[in-house]
């Protein structure tokens, strides 16, 4: 008999069939099936639990097996699955077949959380497994798919999914005899009632964009990348908004969809605990991650010696803002650039390929140059902007600071706005003397957002496309229609500014996204004019010294 087990890989895992032989022999404990360090000092802190939880532990030979034995394993997860394999082959327990356990021991016998609780028991279900047994610390993830149904054995019969949450080996040993005395797990009482999204995942919704004051365009900008899903450029001097507004941008976003939600949430449940402790309920919105710029290649792709996802498989479904973005490594930013155009991450490893999941949009926030004067501006006594010759960088340090984004990754940005500090006038007015459409709420912004999306939902009904970010180069001429006098116009803009084949569909597709929030079905040429509007910048850093 075996024990079910769950192993994290990756942006999933494998499903581990824990197996225990007792022979005679020099007591001891052997594990086979390429145990890890964590893994294999197992065998003591199983011990140690045994003795402290009131249990005999045999004193005989004892072979432990993790199946399949090909993949590497590490962590603390496989600590009870192997200590029930253990009482199972002593006869000191009942496990029933087709049960998956996980948890970490602790030497007086006391289970602690493990990650990945989530994705073990999506994969759990796949595989027809409808009964889990799961540290009391991780009940609430175990919660958010508790009455689920999965077919069993490929009979084509369903079962609820059911799971007993345990705090010590005792109680994992108490629920195994209820299980065999009453032929199923007890349905736990707590159950997901909530669609809060967690915190630290979807970010701080306490802000608004009725805050900020003055900033139209890149509020429109946000507007349109929240809708159709793209990449944006943020730049200009410090202090003028553009960390504040990029830090905004989750509350206008449309909700996930609930198999959306599941997914990012397994994705966080797979990374580990997050700051406020382990996921206790569905990430229902958006998520944002803002990572540090000194932040390694791999802490953003994601890997290691037992891969994990990365900021941007964390960002799946939702933003990732990269704040002082020249402060990145360049190896870093041009790693960016695949995912960028596959939205899928995929890593070469000895023991074969892996694959991230990667579909988010990127938003950078940079300084026009190092010292991050250019651009800055005074007031003269009428309140109008007056040039300040204040950079202390010379063109070379400049293009250098700027060349670290590269002609490749830019290209895929198809949203770039200049954003010069607000007014004085702006400035001073009033929180709660909303007058003007430059200081919409998030709320009103959010609304037409929703709308669009729907739209897009709508129309790429079993296409595979989430947004028109995602419009393959082929269904634009489907997807995009627009008369010829409208494209002649658009081919007169284009010429002018010598954009690339990727820019060109770029900026249909961010024309696209602007007529859905007018609720035009054909592209007009104002459509387009205001996507090249919004392409236009972003080449060199002197045009910040020109746009106000």
């Amino acid at each position: 008999m075996s024990v079910m087990a769950y192993a994290p890989y990756g942006a999933g895992g494998v499903i581990i069939r824990v197996e225990a032989d007792i022979r005679r022999g020099i007591p001891g404990i052997d594990i086979s099936g390429l145990a890890e360090g964590a893994v294999r000092e197992a065998r003591e802190r199983v011990r140690a639990a045994f003795r402290n939880s009131g249990f005999r532990f045999p004193l005989d030979r004892i072979l432990i097996n993790l199946a399949p034995a090909g993949m590497k394993k590490d962590g603390a997860a496989l600590d009870l699955p192997i200590a029930l394999s253990v009482m199972e082959a002593a006869e000191l327990a009942p496990v029933p077949p087709n049960i998956m356990v996980m948890g970490e021991l602790e030497l007086s016998g006391r289970i602690r959380p493990v990650r990945g609780v989530l994705a073990a028991i999506v994969a759990g279900l796949e595989e027809g497994i409808t009964e889990f047994i799961v540290p009391a610390d991780n009940r609430g993830e175990a919660a958010i798919l508790n009455g689920m149904s999965a077919a069993v054995n490929g009979s084509g019969k369903n079962r609820v999914m059911r799971f007993a949450a345990v705090s010590t080996l005792k109680e994992a040993v108490n629920v195994l005899f209820s299980r065999t005395e009453y032929g199923e797990l007890p349905m736990q009482k707590q159950t997901f009632a909530g669609t809060k999204p967690t915190t630290d995942a979807a970010g701080d919704f306490t802000d608004d964009f009725a805050h900020v004051r003055g900033q139209a365009v890149c509020k429109r900008v946000l507007e349109i990348a929240a809708a159709g899903g793209h990449n944006v450029l943020v730049f200009g001097p410090p202090g003028a908004g553009k960390t504040m507004l990029a830090r905004r941008m989750p509350s206008i976003m449309a909700p996930l969809s609930p198999d959306e939600a599941v997914e990012v949430t397994r994705l966080y449940s797979l990374a580990g605990p997050l700051k406020s402790g382990f996921i206790d309920q569905l990430i229902t919105h958006p998520p944002i991650r803002a990572p540090h710029h000194s932040a390694s290649a791999e802490g953003i792709l994601g890997g290691g010696r037992i891969p994990r996802p990365g900021e941007i498989s964390l960002a799946h479904f939702g933003v990732l803002f990269l704040d002082e973005a020249p402060e990145f490594k360049v190896n870093v930013l041009q790693a960016l650039r695949e995912p960028l155009e596959d939205r899928v991450i995929s890593i070469s490893r000895a023991e074969g390929p892996l694959r991230l999941p990667a579909e988010f949009q990127l938003i950078l926030a940079a300084n026009a140059c190092p010292c991050g004067r250019l651009g800055s501006t005074a007031t003269d006594d009428d309140g109008e902007y007056s040039e300040r010759q204040i950079c202390l960088c010379s063109p070379e340090e400049i293009y250098r600071y700027w060349r670290k984004f590269g002609g490749a990754l830019l290209d895929r940005i198809e949203l770039r706005v200049p954003v010069l500090p607000p007014k004085l006038s702006e400035i001073g007015k009033p929180l709660d003397n909303i007058v003007s459409n430059d200081d919409e709420s998030s709320a009103d912004i959010s609304q037409r957002v929703i709308k669009a999306v729907e739209i897009q939902k709508q129309r790429y009904k079993s296409t595979g496309i989430r947004r028109n970010a995602s419009i393959p180069a082929g269904k634009i001429a489907l997807f995009c229609p627009m008369n010829e006098q409208t494209q002649g116009e658009f081919h007169k803009a284009l010429a002018r500014l010598g954009l690339s084949g990727r820019a060109y569909h770029g900026t249909v597709r961010v024309a696209r996204t602007i007529a859905d929030l007018a609720g035009r079905e054909d592209i007009c040429i104002d459509d387009l004019l205001e996507a090249v509007q919004h392409r236009c910048y972003g080449e060199d850093p002197y045009e910040i010294i020109t746009c106000g």
